[in-house]
This record gives structure tokens, C-alpha cells and sequence, in this order.
């Protein structure tokens, strides 16, 4: 499949396919083998054909099925020197790691991948924007608040996949313990949807053809409320735009690239 598809999104286990003429690659693999065989063959693509992981930081949900795919595959991960010194002192082997840094651009088969910093309660954790030819994607969750580097990097993106975690009244009103709740809503921690509104308003443009809102927690959000919070801040706008949500349990709406 030469396009994009979210394959599982939320806190329970991340991972995305971004597939060109000439790689196929999975961007984090927080999900068991067993699920993202059966995820990717929805979309007609063998786990053993990815050519690449890239891994945005260390937290479980984002490498939990890691180990198991490259112990049988040998994929080689894609992730900065921090992080990967992270996925080591979790691991019980030493998979094929190349080396990227924060902030420096680097080509991989068709592709130019460019790595960006993001405040989240991670070691070295990064978004990804990657650029097939004139067509841009953006993918960016797990973060505190949109800076004004993350603003930037999300400018001129085709598709983006952006976090939309909580609504924060359902934060407060949630039985999670306080200290779930001053992370969630800190700067080192999770995208509300009034933020995520702001952030694809502000990177908004004639091309931007569909947004996928990500990462939604399971007590504290709704794909409906989600989807009402960022549509009624486009109509407030002007703005028309296909927005749809990135689901934990199945694969999301697939983008086929022309």
C-alpha cells in the first residue's frame, strides 16, 4: 500500500504505516505482533516486508510489541541516541539501531524524514514529518503543548495526525488519581481538543486534505466529543477540512497517495 493508515492509537498501544514506491515503514510499534499482522494485512501489506520503525520516544504504549517484531524480522529502528539507549536497558537483546538527532533531516529510500523535538515527559521524545516528493505528513502525539517549533514543522502538511487526548472538564471530573491529572493536563504531558483545534488552525491551509485526530484517552474523551470540539472551531473559522479519529482498536481511515 503506497499511502497512510493509524493502525491503533490511544494509551493501550500506538503504531502507524506510512508506505511509498519505495518503503514501507511503521512509525512506533506499541501493539502485540498478533495485532499488527492482522492490522496491516487489512490494508494488504506483510509485516515481514516493512522495510524501517521509526520510534517517536520509549514509553510503553509506543514500544511494547518492538522487541517481539524485530526479533523475528531484524527491522531496523529508527530512533535518537536516547531513546534507543532507552530501549535497550528495557530489552534482553540489542536490535538493529540507526541513529538519528533531534532536529536534523535525514533520506531514507524516496523518503526525507525530518525529526523535531516535543515537550512531553519522555527522555528525547520527537514528531515526525515526512515528505514523499511535493506530499508532506505530519505526525505528531504525545505532547504537552503545540510550541512554536511544533507549529512550524506542522505547516504545509497534506495529512497530519495530530493528539487530541482529553477534554479537560472530563479530566477533572474523572476518578484518576491527582497526579494522573497534573501530568495529563501539564505541559509535559497531553494535547486537550481546544488545543488541537488551535494547532490545525494554525497550520491550516487549501491543501491540507485530512486530519486524524489522535491518541484519545478512554475515560477522559470521546470520539465525539473530540470530533465536535475541532469541527465547531473550523466552522467558527470558515475552515472545511475532513477530520476523523485515529481508533485504539482498528486500523483508521486508510489514505491511498495518487
Amino acid at each position: 500500500m503506497i499511502g497512510f493508515c493509524p493502525l491503533a492509537s490511544g494509551s493501550k498501544g500506538n503504531a502507524l504505516y506510512f508506505g511509498s514506491p519505495k518503503a514501507k515503514i511503521l512509525i512506533d510499534s506499541g501493539i502485540s505482533l498478533k495485532d499488527l499482522t492482522e492490522r496491516l494485512g487489512k490494508i494488504g501489506v506483510e509485516v515481514g516486508d516493512l522495510n524501517a520503525i521509526l520510534v517517536t520516544h520509549e514509553h510503553i504504549d509506543h514500544i511494547r510489541g518492538l522487541s517481539a517484531l524485530c526479533r523475528k524480522w531484524n527491522i531496523p529502528i529508527f530512533a535518537n541516541l536516547e531513546t534507543a539507549k532507552a530501549i535497550l536497558s528495557a530489552s534482553t537483546y540489542t536490535p538493529k539501531f540507526k541513529i538519528f538527532s533531534t532536529g536534523d533531516s535525514f533520506q531514507f529510500a524516496d523518503l526525507q524524514i525530518h525529526p523535531f523535538s516535543i515537550p512531553h515527559d519522555a527522555i528525547d521524545p520527537v514528531a515526525f514529518t515526512l515528505q514523499l516528493d511535493s506530499l508532506k505528513v505530519g505526525v505528531c502525539a504525545d505532547l504537552g503543548f503545540a510550541s512554536t517549533l511544533v507549529v512550524h514543522q506542522l505547516k504545509n502538511c497534506d495529512y497530519l495526525y495530530i493528539e487530541a487526548n482529553h477534554q479537560p472538564s472530563m479530566v477533572h471530573a474523572s476518578a484518576r488519581p491527582m497526579v494522573y491529572k497534573q501530568r495529563v493536563l501539564s505541559r509535559q504531558g497531553h494535547l486537550s481538543n481546544e488545543d488541537s483545534a488551535e494547532v490545525i488552525l494554525a497550520v491550516h491551509h487549501d491543501s491540507l486534505k485530512h486530519v486524524y485526530l489522535a491518541h484519545l484517552s478512554s475515560e477522559c474523551n470521546t470520539p465525539e466529543v473530540a470530533l465536535k470540539t475541532v469541527k465547531e472551531a473550523l466552522e467558527r473559522q470558515q475552515k472545511e477540512l475532513t477530520v476523523s479519529v485515529a481508533p485504539q482498536h482498528e486500523i483508521g481511515l486508510p489514505v491511498l497517495f495518487s
